[in-house]
């Protein structure tokens, strides 16, 4: 069985860093060939994010809404994420990323808001019922030169938490997942 994973990129510039590192955390964080892998640039799509309705957008919110690991990765946008990737997931209902696992990125020109994916981000997507499994990843633009050295050690920190995880739910009762069906 192969994963679907999905990155959301919430940066206005198409193919952005940021996009870059989402891609490059989901690379070193999961095994080759045990996944498929779409990334939805927000900023492809500026003409009809606003639209009311989309059935472009909607169906972009569909396919996140479909995926076993989301990565949504953002800018810091004034000490926050960006308006792009807010008004995307404005359009979930409550609970409409139930069930899949999320992982908040931010990148920035420093370490002032490096707490933002954690602190700003994490909420909002455990507010919408997604999974998140650890703090944020927060990448600050000074760290490019050794970005596979920051990346390797956030995609670690990721895999011992999904495996730990993993042996909570190998252990949860047939009766409790019974019950909730």
């Amino acid at each position: 069985m192969s994963l679907k994973v999905t990155v959301v990129v919430g940066n206005p510039k198409a193919m952005s860093r940021t996009r870059k590192v989402a891609e490059l955390l989901v690379e070193k964080l999961l095994e080759p060939g045990t996944y498929e892998c779409e990334v939805i640039d927000l900023a492809d799509h500026t003409d009809e994010i606003f639209a009311w309705p989309s059935e472009k957008v909607a169906a972009l919110n569909a396919q996140v809404a479909e995926s076993d690991l989301v990565v949504f990765a953002s800018p810091t946008y004034k000490a926050t994420y960006t308006g792009l990737l807010k008004a995307f997931l404005d359009r979930y209902p409550a609970n409409g990323l139930a069930g899949v696992t999320a992982i908040p990125v931010h990148t920035g020109a420093d370490f002032t808001h490096a707490m933002g994916p954690t602190f700003t981000l994490s909420p909002l997507l455990v507010e919408l019922g997604a999974m998140v499994p650890g703090r944020g990843f927060y990448l600050a633009l000074s760290q490019m030169d050794k970005l596979d050295e920051v990346v390797d050690a956030a995609a670690s920190e990721y895999a011992t938490n999904l495996s730990r995880l993993s042996n909570v739910a190998a252990s949860v009762s047939q009766t409790t997942l019974a019950a909730q069906s």
